[in-house]
């Protein structure tokens, strides 16, 4: 990336260029360590800061760093007081100059961090992204979708209507291209349609050759469907976004039911939370080399006693359990890395020092974590119950 005015011919000349490197097989991932202890060239590493961990995004061949910043803005009104009076958290008014400060403070810490990339995933995100990102956008890249209009709405599905959103999202956003244009499809209400899908995959095909999309994926809460789509279209399947929490588990590959078991109705043919004889999606993440988001990583802040206000009683003990959750996670060296809503520059600086102090977690420290994890689990709202879907992938 040159500059913030790279032309959309230069992406995709120097998008073909990166997938001409990796076409003839997988090519190996590789992490840039905080402090670069290995002296690996880190010139072309976006927004690169000695302090931050760097790992590659599968075979989009970015650096990211090793955690970034999603798009939602829970509990901002913690620090913008007032803001959702009469609404929810998506419906704050973005044009609200102390929220439009907020989010530029944010963004501002995270390139002071060495964080590279945001996810946005709604409208209203993307919008303030944009905006908050004026002036500095070589410093991050931007993943986008505008979810209102895309495949998850019914109006939404075909190829002509997925172009016509993504343009028209663009130029509200007063965007060029975006880094990673991310489909965020159905959460828990039903697969799409092999249809649906193949109209999906035309729009980001489309969005890559035109030079509006670097990369391209989808956000899905749907295990087998997402190994479906990684399998069957690879070129477009370059990026993932998935629920990921302090208590998700890499599933064992070699692991297999007890047939008597099954036979007896006695097991369901799961083992370790995964159908018995099915690959593991992290498994087909490393086979097809897909960069791999995790959202959810405090169970929507369930994990926290708190209200995320920064004089609240339980900030000491909340920041603590947050960098546990990153460190764990990271403990896992396939995932890309977390992308956790942040509503202060603190809580910016709260999750860069959990990469610097990443390694193993003590036996001390995962009891710490189990507990704090049971007790969120046991009380999330019902609109978050499908993260218990999630505890194997």
């Amino acid at each position: 990336m040159k500059d913030a005015k790279v032309t959309r011919r230069e992406f995709v000349r120097d998008t073909a260029v990166a997938a001409a490197g990796v076409a003839a097989g997988l090519t190996p991932t590789y992490t840039v360590h905080a402090g670069n202890p290995g002296g690996a060239d880190t010139s072309k590493i976006v927004n690169y800061n000695e302090q931050m961990e760097y790992r590659r995004g599968g075979k989009t061949d970015l650096m990211f760093s090793a955690v970034c910043l999603g798009g939602h803005w829970k509990r901002v009104n913690a620090v913008v007081p007032g803001l959702f009076e009469g609404g929810r958290w998506l419906g704050a008014p973005i044009d609200n100059p102390d929220f439009q400060k907020n989010r530029r403070e944010v963004v501002s810490r995270c390139i002071d961090r060495g964080i590279n990339f945001i996810d946005a995933c709604t409208g209203e995100e993307v919008m303030t992204y944009a905006r908050a990102l004026r002036g500095r956008r070589e410093k991050m890249y931007f993943g986008y979708s505008w979810y209102q209009n895309e495949i998850r709405r019914g109006g939404w599905r075909s190829f002509e209507r997925l172009k016509e959103s993504f343009d028209n999202g663009l130029k509200r956003a007063e965007l060029d291209y975006v880094d990673v244009w991310r489909v965020t499809m159905h959460e828990r209400s039903g697969r799409h349609s092999e249809g649906e899908v193949e109209e999906m995959m035309k729009a980001l095909e489309w969005a890559k050759k035109s030079g509006r999309a670097r990369f391209t994926g989808v956000s899905s809460h749907d295990r087998p469907h997402i190994k479906w789509m990684v399998e069957t279209y690879p070129d477009q399947m370059e990026v993932v976004v998935t629920p990921y929490s302090a208590r998700t588990r890499m599933a064992d590959p070699e692991a297999v039911a007890d047939p008597e078991e099954v036979e007896e109705g006695r097991s369901a043919g799961y083992v370790g939370g995964m159908p018995a004889g099915e690959e593991p999606l992290w498994v087909t993440f490393q086979k097809h080399d897909v960069a791999w988001f995790g959202i959810k990583p405090f169970a929507s802040n369930a994990l926290f006693k708190g209200d995320s206000s920064p004089d609240n009683p339980h900030a000491e003990e909340d920041n603590r359990i947050a960098r546990l959750t990153i460190r764990a996670i990271l403990t896992n060296p396939i995932i890309t890395a977390p992308i956790p809503g942040l509503i202060t520059p603190e809580q910016v600086d709260n999750v860069s020092i959990a990469v610097l102090q990443r390694q193993k977690l003590d036996a001390q420290e995962q009891a710490e974590l189990d507990a704090a994890t049971d007790r969120a689990f046991a009380n999330l709202p019902h609109q978050y119950q499908w993260l218990k879907d999630w505890d194997y992938v």
